[in-house]
């Protein structure tokens, strides 16, 4: 299996990418990360395997094998950043609201997202 390090990852949009040892960018999708894991930080090594996508290799099995060494303060977002997430967050979860008032419960993407954009603000409260 592929092992590489993460390039750049986005809770907010899902995704990111990896480069991998053999020297390319290989796509990271947030549902290819490892069960109870929302995000991952720059730096991580990661084992994968690999699959072509619509647009280039996309990573699968996704395992992770060391995490970059951090100090707390280097782990939270910037606190800008984490308002911007919030209220984007408030937003969706207005969207949830109106929906289950309606009798209509999110889908299974939808709500996988979800519960990864609240994981991952609620992370940033525990640190």
């Amino acid at each position: 299996m592929p092992i590489g390090r993460v390039k750049w990852f986005s809770l907010e949009k899902g995704f990111g990418f990896i480069s991998s040892e053999e020297g390319e960018d290989v796509y990271l999708a947030a549902t290819s990360l490892p069960d109870g894991v929302a995000t991952v930080k720059p730096g991580t090594k990661l084992e994968f395997g690999v699959a072509e996508g619509r647009r280039g290799p996309q990573a699968l099995s996704v395992r992770i094998i060391e995490a970059p060494a951090s100090i707390v303060a280097n782990t939270r977002i910037n606190p800008d950043d984490l308002a911007t997430m919030i209220e984007d967050t408030i937003k969706i979860l207005d969207k949830v609201g109106n929906g289950l008032r309606h009798g209509r419960h999110p889908n299974g993407p939808e709500a996988e997202r979800l519960a990864k954009v609240l994981k991952g603000i609620a992370s940033q409260f525990e640190a």
